[in-house]
C-alpha cells in the first residue's frame, strides 16, 4: 500500500466518528425542539390565543 492510500484510509477512517456525533447532536436539538413545542401548544394562553384567532376569523366570514 503507499503512503497516500494508507494516509486516505486513516482519514477516512478517522471521521466515522463525526457523523455519529453530528447525528447525536442533531437528533437532541430535535427531541430538545419537540418538547418545547409540546409545552407551548398544552399551555393554556397558547390555546386561548388561537381559539381566539379561529374564533375571530370565523366569524367574520359566518356574521
Amino acid at each position: 500500500m503507499s503512503i497516500n492510500t494508507a494516509k486516505a484510509l486513516t482519514t477516512i477512517k478517522g471521521d466515522s466518528g463525526l457523523t455519529t456525533a453530528e447525528y447525536a447532536v442533531g437528533t437532541v436539538a430535535v427531541a430538545g425542539l419537540g418538547g418545547l413545542l409540546l409545552k407551548l401548544l398544552t399551555s393554556d394562553a397558547l390555546r386561548d390565543l388561537i381559539w381566539n384567532l379561529i374564533s375571530g376569523v370565523l366569524s367574520k366570514f359566518f356574521s
